[in-house]
């Protein structure tokens, strides 16, 4: 769901996060902007620097432990429930 307003500060951060595998449209509109994609840069990377966060494009929020949730990754587990 979109926000009725344009997310400041940690909420737009989080916001941006959350959406940032679908591109930078579809964040931006879900995180109060719209089609105004300059905004939305501008206002993300201030919130960035505010929490010490570098930020030069919104693939930079997407985190290791996001990319290895929706891949999948490795399981690790013995053979049977009786070999721990």
């Amino acid at each position: 769901m979109a926000a009725s307003e344009p997310l400041k500060g940690i909420e737009l951060i989080d916001c941006a996060k959350a959406n940032a595998k679908q591109g930078i449209e579809v964040a931006a509109n879900l995180c109060g902007y719209g089609d105004d994609l300059i905004e939305f840069r501008q206002q993300l990377h201030q919130a960035c620097q505010q929490i010490g966060v570098e930020m030069t494009e919104l693939s930079d929020l997407i985190t290791e432990q996001q990319t290895v949730l929706q891949t999948g990754g490795i399981e690790i587990a013995p053979d049977t429930a009786s070999e721990l």
